[in-house]
């Protein structure tokens, strides 16, 4: 008898494992179809007919949904084949006994890389542990949530302290001595910057549409942050453009088309957002497999079909002060000190470093720190890095404000966080606190993903977002997958979503006697963790 290849892949070594039911199946090919992975496909497989004595055995040929066994096309649990499948008779069910990443470093040599969501979350979420616990009553009384007129408004721009407003008496008229640096009211929640390549044309355009609308019907002033890699000059060209924040990365992506286009340009971008790192795989950088290159991912690029990586630092910069005196000066001159220009950085324990220094730019110019903390990416990362490392961005934000009352500088630059927001289903929970602990706004990316449909979670389901072949047409560039994606439906939810959220922070707003956004009021604020208690300077309570 030959051995037994014990070290070949194996079904039982595989995160999923597909149940089928052959007795319901109707033979009508909608699972293997509609799986991007090509990790089932329809076999002939034989079965024996009963007989008696010592006839010859004969044998029925039956078709029947398999499970591949490889590395290239193994199931990654989204469950599209139960979603199409008329009778139920297919699922994926997680293996406990999953081997997968073991067998794929010693079979292939290679780290292993996914997209999506980190997947090791063994320290739980601060945020679930604080609860908003300051009530106005008599003496100080709360809001009606429901009639009193609230206003949901953050600055993002700098913010002159008094003493450096220039003011002067011109015979009883207030003049200005100074050039006040570009500033805008903005909603307090921005739009993530998720790029044109890492999610599908489809996607990306259903978010534009609902900023857009949000600002020109609903009268809500959201803005868009564009992503790395550039926008359709069309939309360069457009009235549009001035909701949307410009994001200039260390891949440099894209950025030759919106200088081309700016002599054209018939209103200012709402802003430019300079990344230098990202908090989900910080260090690691963003990369861009070929197989979600397009070619019009290649024009608004300007790059050939290949794996694009944008370095996990940016190449021409190498101090803040350098910084600040190149890439800030140089933006705000390319539009003539006209509009915000702000900086992105992983949270990290240097983060506060680099908020000090911000707060000392003797130019005045720059216009908002973001703050991201660990979450999730539509790009390719190594696993180790997706897990091991990053920053959760509570504490961090919180060191950051506490660095500014310090030197009496708080809002003078407006903080902005994000990072693993709304994983418990409400978003304006997670963003109300992050503000009372001192954040001018929030952005978020991984929720416009949910709110399109994205089937991936935190614990290993889908999470696919790196290979191109998402399941939902979201973080895809394949045409058949993106036809899964109704535009119009997705901007709708996201309009009804900003909606349904802009209500609840006013409900949030209404009981602690705020009508203006409370940042920085951590007293509304208390926790029964008395680790998180002493860390983030809010009342304990049992």
């Amino acid at each position: 008898m030959q051995a037994v290849k014990i070290n070949k892949l194996h079904l039982d070594d595989l995160p999923w494992i597909i149940e089928y039911d052959e007795s319901k199946c109707i033979q009508c090919g909608k699972c293997s179809a509609s799986c991007s992975f090509g990790a089932i496909k329809p076999v002939v497989e034989l079965r024996r007919k009963p007989s008696g004595g010592l006839q010859k055995p004969s044998f029925d040929r039956l078709l029947v949904i398999k499970q591949q066994v490889s590395f290239e096309h193994h199931c990654r649990g989204c469950g599209m084949c139960s979603r199409v499948c008329p009778n139920g008779a297919i699922k994926a069910v997680r293996n406990p006994n999953d081997r997968y990443a073991v067998r794929y470093r010693a079979a292939k040599a290679d780290s292993l890389k996914k997209g999506g969501r980190s997947n090791l979350n063994t320290e739980g979420r601060t945020l679930d542990k604080i609860k908003i616990g300051r009530i106005s009553q008599m003496t100080d009384p709360s809001l009606d949530a429901a009639r009193h007129q609230f206003e949901l408004r953050t600055p993002f721009g700098r913010v002159l302290s008094a003493d450096k407003l220039g003011l002067h008496n011109d015979g009883g008229k207030m003049e200005l001595s100074t050039h006040l640096p570009p500033n805008r009211w903005i909603y307090p929640i921005i739009l993530g910057d998720m790029s044109i390549g890492a999610v599908s044309w489809r996607m990306w355009e259903a978010m534009a549409i609902a900023t857009a609308y949000l600002n020109e019907v609903m009268g809500i002033p959201v803005r868009m942050c564009t992503g790395e890699g550039g926008i359709p000059v069309r939309l360069l060209k457009s009235k549009y453009v001035k909701y949307m924040i410009l994001q200039i990365a260390s891949g440099h992506f894209g950025w030759n088309r919106i200088i081309q286009a700016m002599p054209d340009m018939v209103e200012d971008p709402a802003g430019i957002l300079i990344k230098i790192g990202q908090g989900a795989k910080p260090g690691d950088g963003g990369l861009l497999m070929a197989s979600k290159v397009a070619k019009y991912v290649q024009e608004i690029r300007g790059v050939p079909k290949a794996d694009l990586l944008s370095p996990p630092t940016h190449q021409g910069l190498y101090s803040i002060e350098e910084s600040v005196q190149k890439m800030f000066l140089s933006m705000n001159a390319a539009f003539n000190f006209r509009v915000p220009v702000a900086i992105k950085v992983a949270a990290s324990v240097t983060s506060v470093s680099v908020y000090n220094n911000l707060l000392r730019d003797p130019y005045n110019i720059v216009g908002g720190f973001f703050l991201d903390g660990l979450a999730a990416g539509t790009g390719a990362a190594h696993q180790i890095s997706l897990d091991h490392t990053g920053h959760p961005i509570t504490s961090k934000l919180r060191d950051c404000y506490l660095a500014a009352v310090h030197q009496g500088r708080q809002g003078e630059i407006p903080l902005f966080a994000g990072g693993g927001l709304g994983q418990t289903g409400s978003f304006a929970a997670d963003a109300f606190k992050l503000i009372c602990l001192g954040a001018n706004g929030v952005f978020t990316g991984r929720l416009l993903l949910e709110i399109a449909g994205c089937v991936g979670n935190e614990t290993g389901k889908c999470n696919a977002c790196n290979t191109g072949l998402c399941p939902a047409g979201i973080a895809t560039q394949d045409l058949c997958l993106t036809k899964r994606l109704d535009i119009d439906i997705v901007a709708q939810n996201i309009v009804n979503y900003f909606i349904a959220t802009d209500i609840e922070l006013k409900k949030l707003m209404g009981p602690i006697g705020n009508s203006t956004l409370p940042i920085g009021r951590s007293d509304a604020l208390i926790t029964v963790d008395k680790h998180i208690s002493n860390r983030l300077d809010i009342q304990y309570i049992c």
